[in-house]
């Protein structure tokens, strides 16, 4: 719940951010920060890395691949969008997962999956449709982008963790996705920055705890409980999100917004519930 507290909360701070700094270039510094404290702290695990057949090199550089595009497409839609909406559709992720893992290994998603791939869906409409048009806003469809990285992320931790300790892969994925942001910092977007307290602390934050906290804390507390009650606490994520963007910019969703979060909400609980056995 912490960690999904930490999530939460890192959207309005990331918004309020993005103001003073771009934002290939906060998240080259958001990764690296992550990269450095990991390497320190699994330094232990990390001998003979590049020894073997190399799977865990390549499930680390797939896993950061992703996580850089889903915060690429989830940081720049943030820009864009509301704190509230941008952590509402970045939890359809837990709901594409069963999609995609259906696509990938070919087993028909279940009948409890498919509904909450629907309901969620109907609730994504009415986050990013607006007007009588029915236009897409383009900060929610960046969002949407991002969860389908997430969701793949999953994907690949699950195929490689078994092969490869959690630590190696946790160094290697921030790793990866730090140089891929450092890559293109200086040259795909003007590059800019006011070292205000608010840049400095959402780096601290997000860097620290949001990110090498976040999956050091995960992979201890996922010992002790099921994926599938991971899966619902983490749902708590954009209802946290939504709090403190209440309390901290006074944002309302309004019934429309209301209406799509609580769908979006119900599909990811339906998904999760699902029962083991017919």
């Amino acid at each position: 719940m912490f960690v999904a507290f930490v999530w939460g909360s890192t959207f309005v701070l990331v918004k309020s951010a993005l103001a003073e700094i771009s934002t290939l270039l906060f998240l080259a510094l958001r990764f690296s920060l992550a990269g450095v404290v990991l390497a320190i702290a699994y330094r232990g695990k990390l001998p003979g890395l590049f020894a073997g057949r190399g799977s865990g090199l390549k499930g680390g550089a797939l896993a950061g691949l992703c996580i850089f595009g889903g915060y690429l497409f989830q940081t720049f839609g943030l820009r864009l969008t509301t704190p509230s909406n941008s952590a509402f559709l970045t939890g359809l992720a837990i709901v594409l997962v069963p999609v995609l893992g259906a696509l990938v290994y070919r087993v028909a998603p279940r009948l409890p999956e498919a509904a909450g791939v629907v309901t969620a869906l109907v609730g994504m409409g009415l986050m990013t449709i607006e007007g009588p048009d029915l236009e897409f806003r383009l900060g929610d469809l960046l969002t949407v982008g991002g969860a389908v990285f997430f969701a793949v992320h999953v994907l690949v931790l699950g195929h490689f963790s078994p092969r490869e300790g959690f630590e190696r892969l946790s160094v290697l994925q921030v790793s990866t996705a730090a140089l891929l942001a450092l890559s293109t910092c200086w040259w795909a977007e003007d590059v800019y920055v006011a070292w205000s307290p608010t840049v400095l602390l959402a780096l601290g934050v997000t860097g620290l705890l949001a990110t090498a906290g976040a999956f050091t804390i995960q992979a201890w507390a996922q010992q002790h409980t099921t994926p599938t009650r991971t899966a619902l606490i983490f749902a708590l994520e954009p209802v946290f999100a939504a709090a403190t963007s209440y309390l901290l910019l006074g944002e309302v969703l309004t019934g429309r917004g209301f209406a799509g979060a609580a769908l979006i909400l119900a599909g990811i609980l339906t998904v999760e519930l699902k029962p083991r056995h017919p």
